[in-house]
This record gives structure tokens, C-alpha cells and sequence, in this order.
């Protein structure tokens, strides 16, 4: 007589990023997430070595090695650029803070930090989210430090309101970027990749903008592109709002806020689908 066995269905427990997770929890995750990148800062100083001393090298380098004879093209001298320059220097801190953001979460994959993340019971944005927090939170340093120096080389702030205003812009815009950043971080192999297609990225974007120098002197088929170069509504918009500008500032400001939510609203959750997959 032979014996036959019955097989019970059961019913596979989902894993951590199938369920779902209330927002409060979430929010509690991304809170302790922050908190854990803090620490993590915390014990390794150097970290902070880019958002400290990149703001002080760049201001000083455009403005004593450029400042003279942009100067005279803006109609003024070097301290004409030094008003120029310090606030289209708000959106080259948020591109640059946008590529640290990817190089080390590819770093935090490739260590096996991540993987212990995505074991533990929380939600996946979440880990995304801390990152970005902590990530704006050292772009304000930066960007206060290059204020700093701004000021004591002769920029003059003459409006708070427009300077507040500003850097939340910049802010905004460097938001978005971080999601950009992030998905490379995710998809690339390791961050030496990151860091180079970031560099093919950054370079064009920023010299092709209105960052540094006027655009009027381009030859045609550059200025087109920085018509369209979102940086160079950035920094137009920052500079109109920090020091006035030559008429309405209100097209920038919206070309940047259009940038900026359309970015975050594709990138966002291209970023959050591959880190959740990602094998």
C-alpha cells in the first residue's frame, strides 16, 4: 500500500518592496536614513571636502583670473563680474552636489550597504529620499561658503528676499538633478563611470550656459544652445533676483520650476523602479 502525500498550497509572503508602507513610516525610514548619512559624514570628515573647498576655489579662480577682462565686457571692471558671476554660481553647486549624490550611491552598491537596505523592512524611496536630504543639506553648505567668499571679494547683497529666493531655485533645480544622478548611480557598473559620463554631462552644460561669461559673444549656433540650456535660466533667474537684472526675471524662474518638476516627475520614479529591481 503506498502512501501519497497532498500537497498544501501556500501563498508566498511578498517581499519588502511589494508591500505596502504608510506614509508616516516612510517618513520615519527616510528620517532615520538621514540620520545614518549624518553619522556617516560625521565619521569620515573628508567627505565634506568637495561641498568646503570646491565653493572657495572656483569663486576665487573666475574672479581673479576672469574677473578683469569679463569685467570690461560687462562695461565695468572686476567687480562688475564679481556680481556677475557669484550668483550664475549657485547652479554650477547644484550640478556638481547632483554627481557626488550618484557616485556614491553607486559606491554604497558596490560595497554591499544597499543590499543590507533593500533586506531590511522599509520603504524603497525611502533610502532615496534620505540621500537627496542629506545631499541638499551639503549643497546649502557649499553654497553658503560661496557666498561667503562672494561677499569678501566684493559682492554686494542688496536684496535678502531675492537671495533667499535664489537659492531655494537653485535648490529646486539641483533636486532634480540628484534623481538624474541617482539613476546613473544605479544603472552604472562602478562610480569611476558615473564620475566620467557626469563630466561628459556637466562640462557642456555649464560653459555652454550663462554661468560664467554673457552669452552675446557666442558664436550663433552655441547661443541657441544656451537658450535652451536650463543653467542658463538658472542663473539668469538668480541674478536677477540677487542683484536685478535687465528686465522681467519671471520667464527664468519658470523655465527652471518647468525643468525642475518635469525631471523630478520622470526621473523620480525611473530611479526608485531600478534601485527597487536592480539584481
Amino acid at each position: 500500500m503506498s502512501a501519497t502525500t497532498t500537497a498544501t498550497p501556500t501563498t508566498a509572503k511578498p517581499t519588502t518592496g511589494d508591500v505596502r508602507i504608510p506614509l508616516r513610516a516612510h517618513l520615519r525610514h527616510t528620517g532615520a536614513l538621514v540620520r545614518r548619512n549624518l553619522l556617516w559624514i560625521r565619521q569620515d570628515p573628508e567627505s565634506m571636502f568637495d561641498a568646503i573647498l570646491m565653493p572657495i576655489v572656483f569663486t576665487l579662480l573666475f574672479v581673479y583670473v576672469f574677473g578683469g577682462s569679463i569685467g570690461q565686457a560687462l562695461g565695468g571692471d572686476q567687480h562688475a563680474y564679481v556680481q556677475y558671476v557669484v550668483p550664475g554660481m549657485m547652479a554650477m553647486m547644484g550640478m556638481s552636489m547632483a554627481m557626488s549624490v550618484g557616485t556614491g550611491f553607486n559606491q554604497d552598491f558596490n560595497t554591499g550597504v544597499m543590499d543590507r537596505f533593500r533586506s531590511l523592512p522599509i520603504g524603497r524611496g525611502s533610502v532615496l529620499f534620505a540621500k537627496i536630504a542629506v545631499e541638499l543639506l551639503r549643497m546649502m553648505i557649499a553654497t553658503t561658503i560661496m557666498l561667503i567668499v562672494g561677499v569678501l571679494v566684493g559682492f554686494d547683497i542688496t536684496d535678502w528676499g531675492g537671495l533667499l529666493a535664489a537659492v531655494a531655485l537653485a535648490a529646486l533645480f539641483g533636486s532634480a538633478l540628484m534623481w538624474v544622478f541617482l539613476t546613473l548611480g544605479v544603472v552604472l557598473k562602478n562610480a569611476q563611470s558615473v564620475q566620467g559620463l557626469g563630466f561628459l554631462v556637466l562640462m557642456p552644460l555649464q560653459f555652454g550656459s550663462s554661468i560664467f561669461a554673457p552669452t552675446d559673444s557666442m558664436p550663433g549656433w552655441l547661443q541657441s544652445f544656451t537658450d535652451v540650456n536650463p543653467l542658463s535660466s538658472l542663473a539668469d533667474a538668480a541674478r536677477g533676483l540677487m542683484v536685478g537684472g535687465n528686465g522681467p526675471i519671471a520667464h527664468d524662474v519658470w523655465v527652471t520650476v518647468g525643468w525642475s518638476v518635469g525631471l523630478t516627475a520622470v526621473m523620480a520614479p525611473i530611479a526608485i523602479h531600478k534601485f527597487r529591481t536592480k539584481s
